[in-house]
């Protein structure tokens, strides 16, 4: 956090007792968040930042088939860590290579063979249930209420169902107007205090247990709700399956063990969002004795634009054939760029992936690929993975390096067992996975980091239904979270009052540099190059760029960010560093100064810069491709940014 005030108490943690009434208060390190947990007839916590209460009354409880945890709670004992200060290295790191995990805990056991786990961090708090109950349990609902104190506004993405891609347009909506029985929001939710606080609420370490949505109650009160543990399954087609029966529970899970975190990120600055990386802090440790084949990357992926490339070269028919995979992946290899997805279409059928399409020639695009220096990816979808338990060992065989797994769509128990079965199955077989039609991530991917990266976004697929103002909140929300396939890249960019596009000639709407921004700002271990490799031939400076930009990073900053309106964050690796800038469409253009202070003391650098053009207001495809030697610390760099606008450089040493 980045205001201060006084600390009311020294202790980070310290307890009273008044009128039966048992409270535990727990500081953050620096003193600045507090929980003041409260024991009487339920287990409670309010949320204080500095003089603020932000909540009053969270609750926690889980209901079991023969007891409830938290209801009448008898405490055992406490006991409290203090100043635990840990180093983390995540195999994959999309923001920091080495991660300072910083907390003070608080451990309540009560009789009954449960706990529940507090965390406080510098920028956020965290809460679990820990039972330690014999065999098998049965958990038939787990409420987490928490109350919002004043008017907040809040930032949600609102399915209709259960059932989701977790793809919808966020909404904006004052706390007191979520009605009860209105949709209900997805995880990460956002709130604004509109009292110099933000809180954004996700979960971590979600293992053998549904993911956690949440409804309203009404005057600003907030519940988690959960999908049930399906029994049933009938024909959907050949991509799914359709729930038939559902038990009366959320999980049946293990009697030992700690469930999910659900933490708050807690930020007086905007900037603190992106930066945070509680996701990661609260995750379960790697599991993986070698990662070293686990290698992020970019992908050139012929989907959205329909794989029809032409022009110069091209003397084939395009389409999904050998001919054109091939184009694929001479692309890939000019370029650098590591892997080429082939989706719907490589194989004879969706529901038999040991046969392949003939007129792809899979095996020769193996081979040619290796020759280039190029990998394949295949998309399937998941439940043809469910139906061949043998198939990663055949992919192995093959030479695959990774998959593109699609349309899960559901967040329940047996699903997301799915994603660590798939995960670890995966790992064996030397194969990363990208997992689509996904829910957000929630720690599986530090357990696993062979997932590269989930969709869960509406992204780039969606057209003219992908617009800067919606993605504008993603890196304070969705990417804050983990890891983001929102599928950038397009050369054919448009404002929207001009939008028109249909496969193979596929528009987005922003500008060019918008495009480009996107693949500094969004964090994906797989990022995709969406458009088509004949439009990234015709615009080598601009592909030689997106090209050069690194997947993961040694160090992240947020320069100028407020949720909603823009972000611009400068990223490091090595001794590089990358900066890239979005706007919305609200107002005709934004001014910026950046203030270079974060680079290295005594070294000179050539700035690279690609930023709208005059005239991207109206012809979105305006850009202009600036350069500056002798660039150095402490320096000021004036950004401009056209509505729905961004800019894109890249700051290299020149006298190392």
């Amino acid at each position: 956090m980045k205001k201060k005030h006084l600390i009311f108490a020294l202790l980070c943690c310290s307890s009273t007792y008044i009128f039966g009434q048992k409270t535990y208060e727990l500081s953050s390190p620096d003193g600045h968040i507090r929980l003041a947990v409260t024991l009487s007839d339920a287990i409670s916590y309010d949320l204080i930042c500095g003089t603020d209460t932000l909540l009053r009354q969270c609750t926690l409880q889980m209901n079991l088939d023969d007891q409830t945890l938290g209801q009448k709670p008898r405490l055992a004992k406490a006991t409290q860590k203090k100043n635990v200060n840990e180093t983390l290295t995540p195999v994959v790191p999309l923001k920091y290579s080495t991660i300072s995990n910083r907390y003070n805990q608080l451990l309540l056991k009560f009789r009954g063979n449960y706990a529940v786990e507090f965390r406080a961090f510098d920028n956020g708090v965290a809460h679990r249930f820990v039972t330690s109950l014999k065999d098998s349990i049965n958990v038939t609902d787990e409420t987490f209420r928490f109350n919002l104190t004043g008017t907040c506004l809040l930032h949600m993405q609102q399915p209709g169902g259960f059932k989701t891609a977790y793809e919808e347009e966020y909404t904006h909506i004052d706390s007191h107007d979520w009605q009860p029985g209105s949709r209900m929001a997805l995880l990460p939710l956002l709130i604004d205090t509109r009292r110099g606080y933000k809180l954004l609420l996700s979960e971590s370490a979600l293992n053998d247990y549904p993911a956690m949505f949440l409804e309203s109650e009404g005057n600003g009160n907030i519940r988690s709700t959960f999908p049930k543990v399906p029994l049933a399954f009938g024909e959907d087609g050949d991509r799914s399956l359709k729930i038939l029966k559902e038990a009366d529970y959320i999980a049946r899970t293990s009697g030992k063990r700690s469930f999910p975190w659900r933490y708050f990120v807690i930020a007086d600055d905007d900037r603190e969002l992106i930066e945070n990386t509680l996701t990661c802090q609260l995750a379960e440790p790697c599991r993986l004795e070698d990662t070293s084949w686990i290698k992020p990357g970019l992908a050139s992926w012929e989907w959205w634009n329909g794989a029809t490339p032409y022009g110069e070269g091209v003397d084939f028919e395009a389409g999904c054939n050998l001919e054109t995979y091939k184009y694929f992946i001479d692309f890939a290899s000019k370029f650098g760029i590591p892997y080429i997805v082939m989706d719907e279409g490589w194989a004879q059928s969706t529901r038999d992936p040991f046969t392949p399409n003939p007129d792809v020639d899979l095996h020769e695009l193996i081979r040619y690929g290796k020759e280039k220096n190029v990998g394949i990816v295949l998309w399937l979808t998941w439940l043809t993975v469910e139906n061949y338990p043998g198939l990663f060992a055949t992919f192995e065989e093959w030479g695959i390096k990774g998959l593109k797994i699609d349309f899960m769509d559901r967040s329940d128990q047996w699903m997301v067992n799915y994603y660590e079965r798939v995960a670890r199955e995966a790992a064996k077989h030397h194969l990363f996975v990208d997992f689509h039609g996904a829910f957000k991530p929630a720690g599986l991917e530090y357990m696993y980091p062979n997932v590269l990266s989930y969709e869960g976004v509406r992204g780039m697929e969606q057209m003219g239904g992908c617009r800067p103002d919606n993605s504008v909140y993603l890196p304070f929300m969705r990417n804050a979270v983990g890891p983001m396939d929102y599928t950038p890249g397009a050369m054919l960019s448009m404002q929207p009052e001009v939008y028109s596009s249909n496969r193979p000639n596929s528009a987005s709407i922003g500008t060019r540099a918008y495009q480009m921004a996107l693949f500094v700002l969004f964090e994906s271990g797989l990022q995709m190059l969406a458009d088509n490799p004949t439009l990234y031939y015709r615009n080598e400076d601009c592909t030689r760029f997106i090209a050069s930009v690194p997947q993961t990073w040694d160090e992240t900053r947020a320069l100028h960010a407020k949720v909603g309106e823009y972000a611009i964050v400068a990223k490091r690796k090595g001794d590089t560093w990358y900066i890239g800038g979005i706007t919305n469409n609200q107002k005709e253009e934004r001014f910026f100064e950046l203030d270079l202070s974060f680079l290295a003391e005594g070294t000179s650098y050539r700035l690279t810069f690609f930023e709208d053009g005059p005239n991207a207001n109206r012809q979105a495809m305006d850009y202009k491709k600036k350069e500056y030697h002798g660039v150095k610390k402490g320096d000021r760099v004036a950004v401009w940014m056209a509505r729905n606008g961004g800019f894109a450089a890249v700051l290299q040493p020149t006298n190392r």
